[in-house]
């Protein structure tokens, strides 16, 4: 395949919106950290060498890519893990990760020429946060994926601490670039641009920074390091480009600030935020898209009308949650506004109510769906890591509507690529009768990758005829699933060994008021899934919507480590991290339960094992387009 190095359309020149006295300051300052630089890239010539991909930002011009990439293997495609066999059980199966190393956000994912791209946040050297680069890599379906050369290292001043996180955009003319931040040596934040060498190759391996960066320095009032995260771009009304950024003011009040753009080097800040709540704090990877009010199709940014709400979404970087709203994008003033002001982003509503930040979304053209990724952290100690070798997973991609029967809330679910890895015979029981205190194991063999479904009916005429139950009920203050209410808690036991010694229950649990109306919460208890005493252990969870006529469900994609569940259809979802020391391989087991006192619970569930996923370097030796 040939390579044609493609030459954006960017202009040079200091970012707009600056006085001249601060510009000339900020030309001082950057005249000495650039000295400065200089004598370090001196002295750390040769290590500069090894982080940096052809040369640093003077991409090779060979003729075919073949020539240009070195032998997958090297040290800046991801290599593999030597690991303790005391712990490879916790290793994923079917959840992206790299074979060794830290992960952690996601940044730019895309669909590209018959190819899905996900890069994200990379140490290559640690375990352990630090030497952010950004990996890559691509799939043609979300779950097997090969991995490429990394797309961008830490190499230039702006962002010799981390390559942090940003977005894609995909431009008119089909051009691809990158804005993301660059933690520059005292940390402050920069913001950078970067752009694919040849938008026509489909696995896209090369990638230029721009010669003029950064492109976009902290606004005055904010702070050095208050100022991240750049989203992807979308074209306004107007005809120029808009941007969003995540920041706060006066140290608790959470915003985003939206900037305009004609030529991707010079941004106009806008003398009013998009939107800003009190007492939320920082906001990271901040989002903003469309969601349909009529159907389950994914929207495009540029979507617009009578039958369209807007999501925007905040990682809020004090509390590790990320945070999400529905209501109204103006077009014209740039301003959003919620539906809801008492469950605005921040103080409201949850992508994940458990192990779950810095996510990130993108409308897949080729399937007319809006895709969530996600990173799910590690809860044991750091040295536990560094043992082991590697850290953090990302979720398995959800799909991510509007729940049109409520209007109030998303609904997320795992793309349907992932019931490939279903096994072709599944194990199922029905109508399995839970009476109150009720236990009952499934005998399905090894259990510790499983994809299950599971329904349940609760005995109406004892639901109406209970008159208060458990009013002020919360799943994070609860006794977890030990914790015996009228109406709760019922439920799936998973990774559990064979004496209950370990265990992660997750499960409903129904409170009522004494005027008749009900609440149903979906909750994930952790407090006993290992024996290890260094390991996090949270009751997870939250309520959910359960509509009248409906019956009680929950999907449950069980990974090792991890398990990600989805209540009633996915309007509400929980992750958990657990790190069992005998429910592991064929010794985990998997139960019905229902710990009510007044109830009785009909189960019926569905229980594929899952294959695993194929996450391998890419061959490109030979490659053609």
């Amino acid at each position: 395949m040939t390579t044609s190095t493609t030459t954006p359309f960017l202009l040079t020149g200091s970012p707009a919106g600056r006085s001249p006295t601060f510009a000339k300051v900020l030309f001082g300052i950057l005249v000495s950290v650039l000295v400065i630089c200089a004598l370090v890239a001196l002295v750390s010539n040769q290590t500069l060498e090894l982080l940096t991909v052809n040369g640093g930002d003077k991409p090779s011009h060979a003729t075919t890519l073949t020539t240009q990439l070195p032998k997958v293997g090297q040290k800046w495609v991801p290599g593999k893990l030597d690991s303790s066999a005391d712990v490879e059980w916790q290793r994923s199966a079917y959840h992206f990760q790299p074979d060794k190393n830290f992960i952690s956000d996601p940044d730019g994912p895309m669909y590209h020429m018959g190819w899905y791209h996900l890069f994200y946040q990379y140490n290559p050297e640690s375990a352990i946060w630090g030497n952010i680069t950004w990996g890559h890599s691509v799939s043609k379906d979300m779950i097997n994926w090969f991995h490429l050369p990394f797309a961008m290292v830490p190499d230039h001043w702006y962002d010799i601490e981390g390559v942090m996180t940003g977005s894609a955009s995909v431009l008119l003319d089909g051009q691809i670039i990158m804005l993301y931040t660059g933690n520059a040596y005292d940390l402050s934040q920069l913001q950078c641009l970067a752009y694919a060498v040849n938008s026509s190759d489909p696995l896209l391996i090369e990638w230029k920074k721009y010669e003029g960066n950064p492109v976009l320095f902290p606004p005055p009032g904010v702070g050095y390091k208050d100022f991240r995260d750049p989203s992807t771009l979308w074209l306004g009304p107007d005809g120029e480009y808009r941007m969003v950024m995540g920041s706060k003011h006066n140290e608790t009040i959470g915003c985003a600030l939206i900037y305009h753009t004609t030529n991707f080097t010079h941004f106009e800040l806008n003398e009013e935020v998009l939107h800003a709540v009190p007492h939320t704090g920082m906001w990271e990877c901040v989002d903003i898209y469309p969601v349909s009010t009529t159907h389950t199709n994914g929207l495009d940014m540029v979507d617009n009308g009578p039958n369209v709400k807007h999501v925007l979404k905040q990682s809020g970087d004090e509390d590790r949650h990320d945070w999400y709203a529905i209501g109204s994008y103006d077009v014209v003033n740039d301003k959003w506004y919620p539906d809801d002001p008492e469950n605005d982003v921040g103080i409201g509503l949850r992508y994940d109510y458990g192990k779950f930040y810095a996510s990130k979304t993108f409308y897949d053209q080729h399937k007319k769906r809006r895709v969530l990724w996600g990173y799910v952290g590690e809860t044991d100690p750091q040295k536990y890591d560094i043992s082991k070798g590697w850290a953090n997973i990302l979720n398995i991609p959800r799909t991510v509507v509007l729940d049109t029967k409520t209007k109030t809330n998303l609904i997320q679910w795992p793309i349907e690529e992932t019931e490939k890895l279903r096994s072709k015979k599944y194990d199922e029981f029905k109508n399995v009768e839970l009476r109150p205190g009720s236990l009952v194991p499934l005998e399905i063999g090894t259990a510790t990758q499983l994809d299950i479904v599971a329904t349940f009916e609760v005995d109406q005429k004892l639901l109406e005829s209970t008159l208060e139950a458990d009013v002020l009920f919360n799943c994070t203050t609860s006794e977890g699933s030990v914790g015996r209410g009228v109406l709760g808690p019922f439920g799936v036991v998973v990774l559990a060994d064979a004496n209950r010694t370990e265990q992660l229950p997750v499960y409903f649990y129904i409170a009522k008021d004494t005027d008749g109306t009900s609440k149903t919460y979906f909750c994930s208890d952790e407090t006993r899934s290992s024996k290890d005493m260094n390991v996090g252990k949270w009751v997870y969870g939250s309520s959910v919507p359960v509509l009248e006529g409906e019956k009680y469900n929950m999907r449950l994609l069980v990974d090792h480590s991890i398990v990600e569940g989805f209540a009633q259809n996915g309007r509400t979802v929980v992750t958990s991290r657990v790190y069992p020391t005998k429910a592991i391989y064929g010794a985990a087991k998997l139960f019905l339960f229902n710990n009510a006192t007044g109830i009785s619970v009909k189960a019926s569930i569905k229980i594929w094992k899952m294959k695993e996923a194929e996450l391998n370097p890419f061959p490109l030796s030979g490659w053609t387009s």
